[in-house]
């Protein structure tokens, strides 16, 4: 192993340790007290714990094996050994937090902070390689198995243990409990992906040799360009780049000064493989 190799996976660890610790701050200072509930085996650790004063640090270590022990051989030994130490460190800040005094008593505010705290936590650990819950490494070898949204499986976990969160708790903490997932959520995206989250261009025009290479001089952005031919407007040269969210509109800039009557899409890229060229202009 290289040294290069050695201080990559030392950043890995560190990064998961901020996010274990962070998420469990979030856990212990505000949703716990306020009996507000995470999803899977978190937030079955946190029923468990409002119902018998067990502590949530042992609970999760314990409810956790099963799920680790289940996916050892489905998600390779690096993943696993990520996952335990995130909710190891998870385990051990708990602890550490638990005699803090409680950030507030404010449900609402539970809630919003909670969520963004913990949407931060979780999203270093997933960013950086680990798990924090072991529903998750169910949900992803149903989905290398079966081809299941990881997401949607999520989503239907959590949905069944905040049901049971209503029964046992009432019907507002099953939706203090929801509203503050889809916050953790939203958050936990933009920590994953970055807030520059890539979008795909398609543009077709008759004037590609000069949008693609405005768009190059301006944005510092690669075009490829391929042939393509209308049903009705015949042979076309169809662009297609990647570019930032931010840089939408200033491509929509470059396409309408030089070609009014161009056909441009726009998505969302979840992903990028490989050199995504920019340079400074």
């Amino acid at each position: 192993m290289t040294n290069k190799n050695r201080f990559q996976i030392l950043i890995e660890f560190f990064m998961l340790t901020i996010g274990s610790t962070i998420a469990a701050f979030a856990i212990e200072e505000f949703l716990v007290p306020n009996t507000i509930l995470d999803g899977g085996v978190i937030g079955i650790g946190i029923m468990i714990n409002n119902l018998t004063k067990l502590p949530l640090s042992m609970l999760t270590i314990i409810l956790n094996i099963p799920f680790l022990l289940f996916g050892l051989h489905k998600l390779g030994k690096i993943f696993i050994i990520k996952a335990a130490y995130c909710m190891i460190i998870f385990s051990l800040f708990v602890s550490l937090f638990a005699p803090w005094t409680n950030a507030t008593d404010e449900t609402f505010l539970a809630v919003c902070y909670g969520g963004v705290i913990l949407g931060i936590g979780v999203g270093l650990i997933i960013k950086f390689g680990g798990c924090l819950d072991g529903t998750e490494t169910v949900a992803i070898i149903l989905n290398r198995k079966f081809g299941l949204a990881v997401g949607q499986m999520i989503l239907i976990m959590n949905l069944v243990i905040y049901s049971v969160a209503g029964i046992l708790f009432g019907p507002d903490r099953a939706m203090y409990s929801l509203l503050t997932y889809f916050i953790t959520s939203k958050v936990l995206d933009v920590v994953e992906n970055g807030v520059n989250t890539a979008k795909a261009a398609t543009i077709i025009t008759d004037d590609a040799k000069e949008i693609s290479d405005k768009i190059y001089q301006t944005l510092g952005r690669t075009v490829t360009l391929m042939e393509g031919e209308g049903l009705v407007s015949g042979k076309k040269v169809v662009l297609y780049c990647v570019i930032t969210r931010f840089e939408v509109r200033e491509l929509t800039n470059i396409i309408n000064s030089i070609d009014t009557s161009a056909f441009v899409s726009i998505t969302d890229v979840s992903e990028i493989i490989g050199k995504h060229i920019k340079k400074t202009v």
